[in-house]
Formats: structure tokens, sequence, C-alpha cells
């Protein structure tokens, strides 16, 4: 799938709005890193802003971009959040999803600070991934810690608070796949009785086969047995895809097709977040996909993104966080992922 870059009204407007700051923001990273931009590098930054005219309206609803501040971890731990900020701030982006809140070599924030800095950046916290479990029973989990993550979850004002985790504590059965469920659920009330939503983000072993039962699929176990009151998912959409390419056959060898995007739009309700991470297809990969950056791949966003919003009333329901787990050089991601997703336009 190739890149293209049309210009986004809304991004034209708040790059503009931002200007200013953003200017300054570019030299401030300049210093830290030690290089100075190019009048070239500079005028990079809003490229998707620039480019010729698209057509039709912009596929990603306004205010919904994020990015999973773990792409970003290499600069969160060494510049610390006020310079990656500035630099997301710059690209256009709304929303950020945590993966700690800690900044390594940058030295100590608190909570408050980390909330007041996304803020005076035009960025809303809008999520964070906490462990689930561990052996060890200070750890910072959901299983450990449950009041703790609330109390920092609600310290920095976020809508939802989940874990990255598997849902595989007690094991890969149908009856083990139950029991996490049921923790699931005590998480999910203890959220919303603070005005949270709580939710799990899947890799491709979900979408695995139960050991005890290998006609039925554990995702569809934790499906049913999570209150959807309670628990909703954030589903990664590369790692749905690798699943679909791993596990479209039961033990048996039986097909057992399945399409990611059938699972969104039979429970839109149920998946407030999404994870924008792509793809080029490769067989020869175990998990049939090697990640590259979102745009370079052939997970087709377009098509995933419109159908979503296309639903009666939920346009404005879902939130869409780019990520890549290991990306070359994770500014250069953060940018040409924010072109590529607001250069996308419903088909004419």
């Amino acid at each position: 799938m190739s890149r293209t870059h049309q210009p986004d009204p809304e991004l034209t407007h708040r790059l503009s709005r931002r200007g200013m700051l953003g200017v300054a923001a570019g030299a401030t990273v300049a210093a830290l890193l030690g290089t100075a931009a190019s009048p070239a590098q500079a005028a990079d930054a809003p490229e998707a802003a620039t480019a010729g005219k698209g057509r039709g309206r912009p596929v990603l609803p306004p205010g919904r971009l994020g990015i999973q501040l773990y792409s970003l971890r290499d600069k969160v731990s060494t510049l610390g959040f006020a310079p990656v900020f500035a630099e997301l701030e710059k690209y256009g982006y709304d929303e950020v999803e945590f993966a700690g809140y800690t900044q390594g070599s940058a030295g100590p924030i608190t909570l408050a600070q980390l909330k007041r800095l996304a803020r005076n950046h035009g960025l809303t916290p809008i999520g964070s991934h906490v462990g689930y479990y561990s052996s060890d029973p200070n750890a910072y989990t959901f299983a450990q810690n449950l009041d703790k993550v609330l109390d920092d979850a609600q310290a920095l004002g976020l809508k939802h608070i989940g874990t990255a985790a598997g849902p595989f504590r007690y094991g890969t059965t149908v009856d083990a796949m139950k029991r996490a469920a049921e923790e699931f659920n005590t998480y999910g009330a203890a959220a919303r009785a603070r005005g949270m939503k709580f939710y799990q983000h899947n890799h491709s072993e979900e979408f695995a086969f139960a050991s005890d039962k290998p006609h039925v699929r554990l995702y569809d176990v934790l499906l049913r047995e999570t209150d959807p009151g309670l628990v909703y998912l954030e589903m990664d959409i590369f790692w749905a895809y690798v699943a679909q390419f791993r596990f479209s056959k039961r033990p048996d060898g039986t097909p057992a097709p399945f399409e990611p995007l059938d699972y969104v739009l039979r429970r839109p309700n149920r998946y407030p977040l999404f994870h924008v991470k792509d793809g080029e297809s490769d067989p020869s990969n175990p998990f049939g996909y090697r990640m590259v950056d979102v745009g370079d791949g052939d997970i087709d966003y377009q098509k995933f993104i419109s159908a979503v919003t296309r639903l009666k009333g939920h346009r404005l329901a879902h939130h869409w966080q780019a990520e890549h787990d290991n990306p070359t050089e994770s500014f250069t991601f953060a940018r040409r992922s924010s072109e590529h997703l607001h250069a996308l336009r419903e088909k004419c």
C-alpha cells in the first residue's frame, strides 16, 4: 500500500493555531538532540497540510488521533515528556496513551505535572497500560495494587485504564479464561465506580483456541464471560490481523476464518480504543506480517476506520492510537503516521 499525502483542513487549522509553539518546540528538541533543523526538515512536519487538495471527508474523526507512548519510550526516557509532547503537538496529535509515568534520565515528574504538561500541549491523556498481575505482591499491577493504579489514573484525568497483558494468568483452558474474565469484571467495576472504563489490549494469542476445547476461540470466551458494561476492549488491529493469519484453522486443520473488523461492527460499544499499527504481508514470517510504519503496510486503514466511524452514532465514540513496537526512528514514525492518517479520505 503506497502512502499518499493529502491535506486535512482540521489538521491545517490545528497546525496554524499551534504554529508558533510548534516552531519553538522543534528548536528545543533540536537543541536537546544536538542538531539543528534545516529549512527542508522544518517544512516537512506539516507535509499533510500542504500537499495537493484532497477529496471527500476525512476518514479520521476530528480530535480522535492519539499515540501510544510506548512507541516513543526512547525519547521519553532520555529527553523527557516535555519535548516529546511538544513534537506530538506539532505533528497534530490530540491524545496520548501512557505506558508508564516516569521519564528516565530526564528526572522525576509528578502526576500533576504530567497532566498539566499534556494539557499545555493540547494533548488529552486518554488511557494507560498497566500490568495485569505479577509474582511480586507489591508490583504495580491491577492484581497487586488496584487502588494505587486507579488513584494514579484519576490523578491524570484518564477516561480509560487498562492492561496490555494477555488474560492467561490461569492458563489457556476455557475455565482459565473464565477466571481471568471474573477478575477483569472486578477491575471494571472498580474503575466504573471512579468514572473510568477498564480495558484489555489484545495481541494475537487471544485468538488462539482453548487447549482443552480446540473448537473454542479464547477471545470469544473472554467476550462472553466479561460484563459489557464493565470490561472494554482495545483492538490492536495489527495483532488481530496476525491472529487471522496464525489461527485461521483449528488445531485439527479445519478452517476457522475470522475477520477482525467484524468483531468491532458487532459490538462497537465495547471497543472505545484502537491501536493503529501497520504490517507488510510476509507469508514466510511466522506472524504473516512484518511490522512497519503506519501507511507503509498492507492493512487497509481507510476501510477499517471508515467502517467503524460510519456506524450510526459512533463517529466520535472511538479513539485511534498510532503505535509501532520498535520504530526505526520514533519521532519520524510519529510524524509520518499522523500525516498518513489525516490524509485518508472517504472514497468518492
